[in-house]
């Protein structure tokens, strides 16, 4: 179902399976945020109605985030400060204003992090599975959640106004294949 135009970089995997503390350091910061834009998306006239399920995903992510600060503290890694993403920042970066437009355009930006999220952990569910189970079956147990959310956020995008949330997902999917071929020097999911 993840309607991407462009692959994960080649020299992400093993950027990041050099470099697993830092990147679980993001990730649980990356939940953190998860929770908080979908609590965010409430303000949005729009949405009012879907307030219930903003909260469930936002409960959902609150509990991944303690789960990844679980891993952390059973493998001794300090949580540090948060790197911007530069990926995420770009989506972000162009989010119209205008109530209708901006709801939209936020909805399409959470749904598309939430798919690379799931795209990502399930290569990672995969990579990991010979070099550390534990973490090959948390990522693999996340994949489904991350794949809802991506649904969802696309879905509440197309039930305020259907032709247009087509036409900027399709902004945004050819901004996500430009965004996600530049390079990050950092170890990140994203």
């Amino acid at each position: 179902m993840l309607l991407f135009r462009e692959k994960v970089p080649s020299d992400w995997l093993p950027k990041v399976l050099a470099n697993l503390p830092a990147v679980l350091v993001d990730h649980a910061h990356l939940e953190r945020k998860a929770a908080t834009s979908a609590l965010n998306l409430e303000k949005y006239r729009d949405l009012f109605s879907r307030v219930e399920e903003l909260n469930a995903i936002a409960i959902e992510e609150l509990q991944h985030f303690q789960l990844v600060l679980n891993l952390l503290k059973r493998r001794d890694i300090p949580f540090g400060q948060p790197y911007p993403s530069p990926w995420i920042a770009g989506l972000m970066k162009a989010v119209r204003n205008g109530q209708r437009h901006q709801v939209i355009d936020h909805l399409i930006c959470c749904s598309l992090i939430e798919g690379r999220s799931c795209e990502k952990f399930q290569v990672l569910a995969r990579e990991l599975g010979a070099i550390d189970a534990e973490l090959a079956g948390f990522y693999g147990s996340l994949v489904e959640s991350e794949g809802n959310h991506y649904a969802t956020y696309l879905l509440m995008a197309k039930a305020i106004d259907e032709p247009e949330a087509d036409r900027r997902l399709d902004f945004y999917l050819d901004l996500d294949a430009t965004l996600i071929r530049q390079t990050n020097p950092l170890p990140m999911l994203h």
